[in-house]
C-alpha cells in the first residue's frame, strides 16, 4: 500500500443550485496535505477557498470526490462519528470569533475542554499556559464585550488550540482586526504549527497573511491554478512572487488592512 499524506483530496466537487443553474463553486480539485504544514489557500471572492475549507472541516458535504484524514475517507463517516473526528482533531479560527457572550473569556476557551471531559485541574493549567503564549491572561475573567477584537482573536485562538487539535482550520483570520493585532494573531498560528506541532490550514485572500504559510494553493473559479513553495526566498521575494501569481491570475491585491 501506498504511504498516504496526513490530508488527501482528491476530486473534490460542490455544486450549489440544480439543472442548468448548477454553479460548480468547487470543480476537480485535488491537494494534500502533510502534517506539520503551514499552507494557505489564496484566491478572489467566490474563487471557492471557503467551500474547500469547509468540507475539510466537515462543516459542509462535497458533492463529489474523496477527503481522507490519515488514510479515512471523511465521507464515509455517519453523524456521531463525524462529531468525534471534529472534536479529536480540528481546531477552528474564524473572522468573527464565534465566542459566546454569556461566557467569559476563560469559560468559551474551555468549552472544548468541558465536552471532552477534561479535568478542571488539567482545563485550568492548560488555560493558563495558553492565555500566557497569547498575552489574554490579564482578560481571562471578562465577557467577549468587554475586551478588544484583536483580544477576542487571541481568546478564539486559545479556544481553538485549547485541546490540542491535530489540524487548525483558519478562515480568514486577520479579516476583522487590525495591522498590529494581525501580526500577533499570524505569529501566534506561526508558533502553534512549528512549536506546537500543529499542521495549519488557512484561507486568505491577503498578502501579508500569506507569507506566514510555507506553501500556497491559489484557487481560481473553483480549480488550482497555481502553487507556491517558500523554499529558501526570503520574505520580500516571497512576498512579490505571491503578488505576480495574483496579478496573473486576477487575484485581488489586498494587504494587512
Amino acid at each position: 500500500m501506498t504511504e498516504h499524506h496526513y490530508i488527501d483530496v482528491k476530486n473534490l466537487v460542490k455544486n450549489f443550485g440544480t439543472g442548468n443553474i448548477a454553479v460548480n463553486a468547487v470543480d476537480q480539485v485535488s491537494f494534500y496535505v502533510d502534517k506539520g504544514e503551514f499552507i494557505g489557500i489564496m484566491g478572489a471572492s467566490g474563487s471557492g477557498k471557503t467551500t474547500v475549507l469547509n468540507i475539510l472541516a466537515t462543516i459542509d458535504t462535497m458533492s463529489d470526490g474523496q477527503v481522507f484524514y490519515d488514510g479515512v475517507d471523511i465521507s464515509s463517516l455517519n453523524e456521531a462519528e463525524l462529531s468525534d473526528f471534529r472534536r479529536e482533531n480540528l481546531g477552528f479560527v474564524f473572522q468573527d470569533y464565534n465566542l459566546l457572550d454569556t461566557l467569559s473569556i476563560e469559560e468559551n476557551i474551555m468549552l472544548p475542554m468541558a465536552l471532552s471531559g477534561e479535568k478542571k485541574g488539567e482545563m485550568e493549567s492548560r488555560i493558563r499556559n495558553i492565555s500566557e503564549t497569547l498575552h489574554i491572561g490579564d482578560v481571562l475573567r471578562k465577557f467577549p464585550y468587554e475586551v478588544s477584537g484583536g483580544q477576542k482573536q487571541r481568546a478564539a485562538c486559545a479556544r481553538a488550540l485549547v485541546n490540542k487539535p491535530k489540524l487548525i482550520l483558519a478562515d480568514e483570520p486577520t479579516g476583522a482586526l487590525d495591522s498590529k493585532s494581525s501580526t500577533m494573531l499570524l505569529h501566534t498560528l506561526q508558533v502553534m504549527n512549528r512549536e506546537l506541532g500543529a499542521t495549519v490550514l488557512m484561507v486568505t485572500h491577503d498578502v501579508f497573511s500569506a507569507c506566514y504559510c510555507e506553501r500556497i494553493l491559489f484557487l481560481c473559479d473553483g480549480k488550482i491554478c497555481a502553487e507556491l513553495n517558500r523554499g529558501n526566498r526570503d520574505k520580500r521575494d516571497y512576498l512579490n512572487r505571491i503578488l505576480d501569481i495574483q496579478s496573473q491570475i486576477g487575484g485581488e491585491n489586498i494587504y494587512a488592512e
